[in-house]
């Protein structure tokens, strides 16, 4: 296996099977997938264990307790849990383009993380789009989408077929290369090395927070965006609120002010994993 996938779920098993069968159809079966998931019920599990025969990968399902939004404990067990040295962070509910893993994997380079793209589609459809769909890539192809629905903006650019033309776009795009949980990867030992996520965090730019810590311990920032893209079906955000984004984001002015490397609220600040304290 050439690097892990892990994608965050929660109770969203109609998104993380359309997301699965996404992955089921990359040009590449060179992976591993684990699913980071913050306490889903027995739909869910069953759905992977289901999965598990369908697909030609293997799948390792993580779960805790559901005790309210722990999205990034969740994410520490899933890294120590990977098997390879290169990791491919994505959401269920964002369906992978074909080319997607392969993108990741032709493109990764030491001292560097990968900062890819999303299209973000409205509910109707985001739930019109069927295993069929994504088997046959028409998920992806912009004329399909304006026919069902997708509005005619600028922003299906993102959906290029064109390697040529993503290139550009990527080196003249005004946003900057940052880690986003929807779509970054990165190497294991960068992400040890500033202890994974924050645990502290709730809903608000947690993954940008480990990627400005990665950024202080040296690691920079590479723009895919047009390159490796996935589409992002919608869904409610009821953990949504100005308290968690507050005390979100002034851990974030800390990380940035003091140029820190290293939670103390990290994968090393309990006792859940004694093997990699070991490796290290």
């Amino acid at each position: 296996m050439k690097l892990s996938i892990i994608i965050t779920t929660y109770n969203s098993p109609e998104w993380l099977e359309k997301v699965i069968w996404g992955y089921q159809c990359q040009t590449t079966k060179e992976f591993e997938v684990v699913i980071a998931d913050d306490g889903s019920g027995e739909p869910t599990r069953s759905l992977i264990d289901r999965l598990r025969t369908e697909v030609d990968f293997p799948i390792q399902h993580i779960w805790h307790e559901d005790e309210g939004f722990r999205k990034c404990t969740i994410l520490n067990k899933a890294i120590v849990a990977s098997q390879t040295d290169y990791l491919l962070f994505t959401d269920g509910d964002c369906i992978p383009r074909k080319d997607f893993v392969q993108v990741h994997i032709d493109k990764r380079e030491k001292g560097y993380f990968l900062s890819g793209g999303y299209l973000k589609l409205p509910m109707e459809l985001s739930q019109k789009i069927n295993k069929a769909d994504i088997a046959s890539g028409n998920c992806f192809d912009t004329k399909w989408l304006l026919k069902n629905g997708f509005p005619n903006t600028i922003k299906k650019l993102k959906l290029t077929g064109n390697r040529t033309l993503a290139s550009l776009l990527n080196s003249i795009t005004p946003t900057g290369a940052t880690w986003n949980g929807h779509n970054v990867s990165g190497w294991k030992k960068d992400i040890l090395d500033v202890n994974g996520y924050d645990e502290r965090m709730k809903y608000g730019a947690l993954d940008r927070e480990l990627g400005e810590r990665m950024m202080n311990n040296g690691i920079k920032g590479k723009q895919i965006r047009y390159s490796a893209i996935c589409i992002h079906l919608d869904h409610a955000r009821s953990y949504k609120n100005k308290k968690d984004l507050s005390f979100n984001a002034e851990i974030r002015r800390l990380t940035k002010s003091e140029k820190r490397t290293w939670t103390d609220a990290g994968i090393e600040t309990t006792s859940r994993y004694p093997e990699l304290k070991e490796t290290k």
